[in-house]
């Protein structure tokens, strides 16, 4: 009887270690089935960003759906709409840029915003109105090379390009075409 016991453990040992060795999991083989290149290594649902210098806000952004992908360059792709809000010295908000999808390129202090793109200036009234425009965060600038719409109290000109500080209080439209009221203090280049 001890006999047949000794053989009984000896095939379920046996048994186990047959179990174990061969639930062994290859992780090579589970990262090629699992691994998808194109998905984010982040996925984040309602963002709040903000950049700040000195201490104080000077950019907010907003963001409904972010993915963010870390390789050569580490990118950020919004979806489902945006809002970026450029704040003054004071901590005023001066400006704010609305679209339904954005890019922010943190290698090249970039962000490039498309499809239904509004640039609002609170003290002037302005609306700017673009289908692709970009920010860069080195020197605050604001361009497309799109048609623009820019609309005021005192009328809408059209362009083939913008180029303006993020606060969009001044800009330079390249080939404008609309009626405009000018103000007596123009200054010319």
């Amino acid at each position: 009887m001890v006999q047949t016991t000794k053989i009984g453990l000896s095939i379920l040992l046996s048994f186990v270690l047959i179990g174990i060795s061969s639930c062994e999991n290859d992780l090579e083989e589970i990262e090629r089935i699992s691994f998808d290149a194109k998905s984010p290594d982040e996925t984040t649902k309602n963002l709040k960003m903000i950049y700040s210098d000195d201490g104080y806000a000077r950019v907010e952004i907003f963001a409904s759906l972010a993915e963010t992908f870390r390789g050569k360059e580490e990118i950020t792709k919004i979806k489902d709409s945006l809002k970026v809000n450029f704040f003054n010295e004071k901590g005023d908000i001066v400006s704010r840029l609305t679209a339904l999808y954005g890019e922010i390129n943190y290698t090249k202090g970039l962000l490039m915003v498309k499809d239904s793109v509004r640039l609002y200036n609170f003290e002037k009234k302005q609306t700017l109105e673009t289908e692709a425009l970009f920010w860069n965060q080195k020197d605050s600038m604001i361009y497309s090379k799109s048609s623009v719409i820019v609309r005021s109290p005192k009328g809408t000109i059209f362009g083939e390009g913008i180029r303006t500080k993020q606060d969009f209080s001044r800009y330079e439209l390249i080939k404008p075409v609309g009626k405009f009221q000018m103000d007596n203090e123009l200054e010319f280049n």
